[in-house]
């Protein structure tokens, strides 16, 4: 089984078995030495995400609205796992809650390293506090003028 891995792994330093892959930006994000020695360890193989599937993940995370909060590494290691996903059963190993709620809508199995893994699987949309009216993108409210706070979108909830 392939496990598709984000920084969370060598991080906090926990061994997992099986084949390990990962993308170069995350092997950019481990400055200490021990997360460096994590990954040697592990015996990581180290694979550039394809643009197909990066595109696909900006679709899918600008859908859910998690694009927001994505970095380019949490885009390039979706990519990657979805490319896996497509191939082989895999898995994608991250804490991170934006990076495992679109993997979920991309239909990509997630297993956490030490937190708990999200219950639901949502979509988010955009909350003007001043007219208390509801928009699917923006920063100000187009009828007010106020900020918009991100929120789950209403019926739009999946147990997982």
């Amino acid at each position: 089984m392939i496990q598709i891995a984000d920084s969370s792994l060598f991080i906090i330093g926990k061994r997992i078995e099986g084949i390990i892959i990962t993308v170069p930006s995350v092997v950019e994000e481990l400055i200490d030495g021990r997360s460096r020695t994590m990954l040697d360890l592990m015996n990581v193989r180290v694979e550039p995400p394809l643009y197909s599937f990066i595109s696909e993940v900006k679709t899918k995370a600008g859908f859910t609205k998690d694009s927001e909060e994505l970095s380019k590494t949490d885009i390039d290691i979706l990519a990657k796992a979805l490319e896996f996903s497509r191939k082989e059963e895999s898995f994608l190993i991250s804490d991170d809650y934006a990076v495992q709620n679109t993997a979920l809508h991309l239909g990509i199995k997630v297993r956490p390293v030490s937190q708990k893994k999200i219950r639901d699987v949502i979509q988010w949309e955009k909350f003007c506090i001043g007219c208390r009216r509801r928009f699917p993108q923006g920063d100000d409210c187009p009828v007010c003028g106020t900020a918009l706070k991100k929120i789950r979108k209403r019926n739009n909830v999946r147990e997982i």
